[in-house]
Protein backbone atom coordinates (compact mmCIF):
# COMPACT_ATOMS: atom_id res chain seq x y z
CA UNK A 1 0.00 0.00 0.00
CA UNK A 2 1.06 3.58 -0.60
CA UNK A 3 -0.41 6.89 0.43
CA UNK A 4 -1.73 8.82 -2.60
CA UNK A 5 -3.14 11.84 -0.75
CA UNK A 6 -3.83 12.88 2.81
CA UNK A 7 -6.21 10.33 4.30
CA UNK A 8 -6.19 8.09 1.21
CA UNK A 9 -4.51 4.71 0.84
CA UNK A 10 -3.96 2.85 -2.42
CA UNK A 11 -3.68 -0.92 -2.77
CA UNK A 12 -3.59 -3.33 -5.70
CA UNK A 13 -5.78 -6.43 -5.61
CA UNK A 14 -5.44 -9.31 -8.11
CA UNK A 15 -8.80 -10.11 -9.75
CA UNK A 16 -9.18 -12.51 -12.72
CA UNK A 17 -5.51 -12.09 -13.55
CA UNK A 18 -5.82 -8.29 -13.42
CA UNK A 19 -4.01 -6.07 -10.92
CA UNK A 20 -6.79 -3.72 -9.84
CA UNK A 21 -5.83 -0.44 -8.11
CA UNK A 22 -8.23 0.56 -5.32
CA UNK A 23 -8.08 3.84 -3.38
CA UNK A 24 -9.67 3.87 0.08
CA UNK A 25 -10.46 6.51 2.69
CA UNK A 26 -12.80 7.22 5.56
CA UNK A 27 -14.63 5.21 8.15
CA UNK A 28 -18.19 3.96 8.27
CA UNK A 29 -20.46 1.91 6.01
CA UNK A 30 -18.76 0.79 2.77
CA UNK A 31 -19.46 2.91 -0.32
CA UNK A 32 -18.15 1.84 -3.72
CA UNK A 33 -17.62 4.72 -6.19
CA UNK A 34 -17.23 3.88 -9.90
CA UNK A 35 -15.63 6.54 -12.07
CA UNK A 36 -16.38 8.05 -15.50
CA UNK A 37 -15.09 6.91 -18.87
CA UNK A 38 -12.58 9.80 -18.77
CA UNK A 39 -11.06 8.26 -15.63
CA UNK A 40 -10.75 9.92 -12.28
CA UNK A 41 -8.54 12.40 -10.49
CA UNK A 42 -6.54 11.17 -7.50
CA UNK A 43 -8.32 13.59 -5.22
CA UNK A 44 -11.73 15.22 -5.57
CA UNK A 45 -13.65 17.24 -2.96
CA UNK A 46 -16.63 14.96 -3.69
CA UNK A 47 -14.66 11.89 -2.61
CA UNK A 48 -13.38 13.64 0.50
CA UNK A 49 -16.91 14.75 1.47
CA UNK A 50 -18.14 11.14 1.23
CA UNK A 51 -15.17 9.87 3.21
CA UNK A 52 -16.35 11.90 6.22
CA UNK A 53 -19.34 9.55 6.54
CA UNK A 54 -18.37 6.34 4.73
CA UNK A 55 -15.50 4.01 3.97
CA UNK A 56 -15.11 5.06 0.34
CA UNK A 57 -13.65 2.59 -2.15
CA UNK A 58 -12.62 3.94 -5.58
CA UNK A 59 -11.26 1.22 -7.90
CA UNK A 60 -9.93 1.93 -11.37
CA UNK A 61 -11.80 0.03 -14.07
CA UNK A 62 -9.54 -2.48 -15.85
CA UNK A 63 -7.73 -0.69 -18.66
CA UNK A 64 -8.39 2.81 -17.29
CA UNK A 65 -6.13 5.32 -15.57
CA UNK A 66 -3.02 3.39 -16.54
CA UNK A 67 -4.23 0.13 -15.02
CA UNK A 68 -3.65 -3.28 -16.59
CA UNK A 69 -5.63 -3.85 -19.80
CA UNK A 70 -6.69 -7.49 -20.19
CA UNK A 71 -7.40 -8.63 -23.77
CA UNK A 72 -10.38 -10.73 -22.74
CA UNK A 73 -12.50 -7.85 -21.41
CA UNK A 74 -14.75 -6.94 -24.34
CA UNK A 75 -17.93 -5.44 -22.88
CA UNK A 76 -19.20 -3.51 -19.89
CA UNK A 77 -20.79 -6.58 -18.36
CA UNK A 78 -17.30 -8.13 -18.14
CA UNK A 79 -16.15 -5.07 -16.20
CA UNK A 80 -19.18 -5.38 -13.91
CA UNK A 81 -18.32 -9.01 -13.17
CA UNK A 82 -14.73 -8.01 -12.31
CA UNK A 83 -15.99 -5.39 -9.86
CA UNK A 84 -18.38 -7.91 -8.27
CA UNK A 85 -15.45 -10.24 -7.74
CA UNK A 86 -13.46 -7.35 -6.25
CA UNK A 87 -16.17 -6.74 -3.65
CA UNK A 88 -15.92 -10.40 -2.65
CA UNK A 89 -12.21 -9.94 -1.97
CA UNK A 90 -12.68 -6.90 0.28
CA UNK A 91 -13.45 -7.89 3.86
CA UNK A 92 -15.45 -4.72 4.51
CA UNK A 93 -17.71 -5.44 1.51
CA UNK A 94 -18.26 -9.18 1.71
CA UNK A 95 -21.60 -9.35 3.49
CA UNK A 96 -24.46 -9.10 0.94
CA UNK A 97 -26.64 -6.03 1.30
CA UNK A 98 -24.11 -3.95 3.26
CA UNK A 99 -22.37 -2.13 0.40
CA UNK A 100 -23.85 0.85 -1.40
CA UNK A 101 -22.61 2.01 -4.80
CA UNK A 102 -22.32 5.37 -6.55
CA UNK A 103 -21.84 5.14 -10.32
CA UNK A 104 -20.71 8.24 -12.19
CA UNK A 105 -21.58 8.35 -15.90
CA UNK A 106 -19.91 5.30 -17.45
CA UNK A 107 -19.43 4.00 -13.90
CA UNK A 108 -23.20 4.30 -13.47
CA UNK A 109 -23.66 1.89 -16.35
CA UNK A 110 -21.23 -0.54 -14.70
CA UNK A 111 -23.11 -0.18 -11.40
CA UNK A 112 -26.42 -0.93 -13.13
CA UNK A 113 -24.94 -4.03 -14.77
CA UNK A 114 -23.56 -5.16 -11.40
CA UNK A 115 -26.99 -4.78 -9.84
CA UNK A 116 -28.61 -6.91 -12.55
CA UNK A 117 -25.94 -9.59 -12.09
CA UNK A 118 -26.62 -9.71 -8.34
CA UNK A 119 -30.03 -8.04 -7.75
CA UNK A 120 -29.78 -8.13 -3.93
CA UNK A 121 -26.08 -7.42 -3.54
CA UNK A 122 -26.31 -3.69 -2.82
CA UNK A 123 -27.88 -1.84 0.08
CA UNK A 124 -28.52 1.31 -1.97
CA UNK A 125 -27.60 2.47 -5.47
CA UNK A 126 -26.92 5.97 -6.81
CA UNK A 127 -26.66 6.46 -10.58
CA UNK A 128 -25.34 9.85 -11.69
CA UNK A 129 -25.74 10.65 -15.39
CA UNK A 130 -25.43 6.96 -16.17
CA UNK A 131 -24.84 5.54 -19.63
CA UNK A 132 -26.29 2.13 -20.47
CA UNK A 133 -29.76 2.90 -21.85
CA UNK A 134 -30.48 4.01 -25.41
CA UNK A 135 -32.40 7.31 -25.51
CA UNK A 136 -35.54 7.31 -27.64
CA UNK A 137 -35.35 10.94 -28.71
CA UNK A 138 -31.85 12.34 -28.18
CA UNK A 139 -28.49 10.60 -28.35
CA UNK A 140 -25.46 9.92 -26.18
CA UNK A 141 -22.61 12.21 -27.28
CA UNK A 142 -20.18 10.37 -29.54
CA UNK A 143 -16.68 11.08 -28.31
CA UNK A 144 -15.18 9.73 -31.55
CA UNK A 145 -16.41 12.87 -33.31
CA UNK A 146 -14.64 15.41 -31.07
CA UNK A 147 -11.23 15.94 -29.50
CA UNK A 148 -10.35 14.66 -26.02
CA UNK A 149 -10.58 18.19 -24.63
CA UNK A 150 -13.89 19.02 -26.31
CA UNK A 151 -15.49 15.82 -25.01
CA UNK A 152 -14.55 16.59 -21.42
CA UNK A 153 -15.53 20.25 -21.79
CA UNK A 154 -18.91 19.08 -23.10
CA UNK A 155 -19.51 17.50 -19.68
CA UNK A 156 -19.36 20.85 -17.85
CA UNK A 157 -22.18 23.39 -17.79
CA UNK A 158 -19.72 26.03 -16.54
CA UNK A 159 -16.40 26.00 -18.39
CA UNK A 160 -14.74 27.75 -15.47
CA UNK A 161 -15.14 24.52 -13.49
CA UNK A 162 -13.19 22.68 -16.20
CA UNK A 163 -10.44 25.31 -16.08
CA UNK A 164 -10.17 25.06 -12.29
CA UNK A 165 -9.72 21.29 -12.42
CA UNK A 166 -7.67 20.76 -15.58
CA UNK A 167 -6.39 24.21 -16.54
CA UNK A 168 -7.38 26.15 -19.63
CA UNK A 169 -4.80 24.10 -21.56
CA UNK A 170 -4.54 20.58 -20.07
CA UNK A 171 -1.08 19.04 -19.95
CA UNK A 172 0.19 16.54 -22.50
CA UNK A 173 0.08 13.90 -19.77
CA UNK A 174 -3.60 14.60 -19.15
CA UNK A 175 -4.39 14.38 -22.87
CA UNK A 176 -2.58 11.05 -23.13
CA UNK A 177 -4.51 9.86 -20.09
CA UNK A 178 -7.84 10.72 -21.75
CA UNK A 179 -6.69 9.15 -25.02
CA UNK A 180 -5.88 5.78 -23.41
CA UNK A 181 -9.15 5.78 -21.47
CA UNK A 182 -11.09 6.55 -24.63
CA UNK A 183 -9.35 3.71 -26.45
CA UNK A 184 -10.52 1.28 -23.74
CA UNK A 185 -14.06 2.67 -23.92
CA UNK A 186 -14.16 2.06 -27.66
CA UNK A 187 -13.04 -1.51 -27.10
CA UNK A 188 -15.86 -2.38 -24.71
CA UNK A 189 -18.70 0.05 -25.52
CA UNK A 190 -18.54 0.81 -29.25
CA UNK A 191 -21.18 -1.42 -30.88
CA UNK A 192 -23.75 -0.50 -29.78
CA UNK A 193 -22.30 2.78 -28.54
CA UNK A 194 -22.66 3.34 -24.80
CA UNK A 195 -25.73 1.21 -24.14
CA UNK A 196 -26.77 -2.41 -23.64
CA UNK A 197 -30.08 -3.37 -25.32
CA UNK A 198 -30.61 -6.08 -22.69
CA UNK A 199 -30.26 -3.74 -19.71
CA UNK A 200 -33.79 -2.25 -19.63
CA UNK A 201 -35.24 -5.77 -19.53
CA UNK A 202 -33.07 -6.73 -16.52
CA UNK A 203 -33.41 -3.64 -14.32
CA UNK A 204 -36.82 -4.73 -13.05
CA UNK A 205 -35.19 -7.39 -10.89
CA UNK A 206 -33.01 -4.95 -8.92
CA UNK A 207 -34.16 -4.93 -5.29
CA UNK A 208 -32.15 -2.01 -3.86
CA UNK A 209 -33.61 1.48 -3.46
CA UNK A 210 -32.02 3.65 -6.14
CA UNK A 211 -31.42 7.37 -6.47
CA UNK A 212 -31.01 8.54 -10.06
CA UNK A 213 -29.23 11.91 -10.26
CA UNK A 214 -28.86 14.02 -13.39
CA UNK A 215 -27.34 17.38 -14.18
CA UNK A 216 -29.97 19.63 -15.71
CA UNK A 217 -27.51 20.66 -18.43
CA UNK A 218 -26.03 17.23 -19.22
CA UNK A 219 -24.98 17.37 -22.88
CA UNK A 220 -23.36 13.92 -22.89
CA UNK A 221 -26.23 11.71 -21.69
CA UNK A 222 -29.74 13.14 -22.15
CA UNK A 223 -31.94 13.63 -19.11
CA UNK A 224 -34.36 11.33 -20.89
CA UNK A 225 -32.06 8.44 -19.93
CA UNK A 226 -32.39 9.38 -16.26
CA UNK A 227 -36.16 9.30 -16.62
CA UNK A 228 -35.90 5.86 -18.20
CA UNK A 229 -33.70 4.52 -15.38
CA UNK A 230 -36.11 5.89 -12.76
CA UNK A 231 -39.02 4.21 -14.52
CA UNK A 232 -37.31 0.85 -15.13
CA UNK A 233 -35.93 0.37 -11.61
CA UNK A 234 -38.66 -0.76 -9.18
CA UNK A 235 -37.57 1.41 -6.22
CA UNK A 236 -36.07 4.47 -7.88
CA UNK A 237 -36.59 8.22 -7.91
CA UNK A 238 -35.01 10.94 -10.03
CA UNK A 239 -33.26 14.03 -8.65
CA UNK A 240 -32.16 16.80 -11.05
CA UNK A 241 -29.25 19.07 -10.07
CA UNK A 242 -29.51 22.60 -11.46
CA UNK A 243 -26.46 24.30 -12.92
CA UNK A 244 -24.61 21.04 -13.56
CA UNK A 245 -23.67 19.12 -16.66
CA UNK A 246 -22.57 15.49 -16.94
CA UNK A 247 -19.78 15.73 -14.35
CA UNK A 248 -22.02 16.62 -11.42
CA UNK A 249 -19.45 15.48 -8.85
CA UNK A 250 -16.94 18.01 -10.21
CA UNK A 251 -19.31 20.96 -10.72
CA UNK A 252 -21.56 20.52 -7.70
CA UNK A 253 -19.57 18.30 -5.31
CA UNK A 254 -21.22 19.49 -2.10
CA UNK A 255 -24.75 19.20 -3.47
CA UNK A 256 -24.13 15.71 -4.83
CA UNK A 257 -22.34 14.53 -1.68
CA UNK A 258 -25.30 15.71 0.40
CA UNK A 259 -27.78 13.90 -1.86
CA UNK A 260 -25.74 10.71 -1.68
CA UNK A 261 -25.21 10.90 2.07
CA UNK A 262 -28.85 11.58 2.90
CA UNK A 263 -30.04 8.79 0.60
CA UNK A 264 -27.53 6.13 1.63
CA UNK A 265 -27.91 6.83 5.36
CA UNK A 266 -31.71 6.49 5.21
CA UNK A 267 -33.00 3.59 7.22
CA UNK A 268 -29.84 3.09 9.28
CA UNK A 269 -30.39 1.72 12.74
Amino acid sequence: MSTIAAGWISETIPIAGVAMPVARSGDGPPLLVLHHDIGTLDRLPFYDALARRFTVLVPSHPGYDGSQRPDWIRNVRDVAAVHQWLLGELAIARAPGTVSVVGLGFGGWIAAEMATLAPRAFRRIVLVGAMGLKPDRGEIADQALVSYIDYVRLGFADQRAFDRLYGADPTTGQLEHWDLNREMTFRIAWKPYMYNPALPHLLGGVAAPTLVVWGRDDRIVPLECGERFAKALPRARLEVVEGAGHFVEMEKPDALAQLVTDFVRQGEA
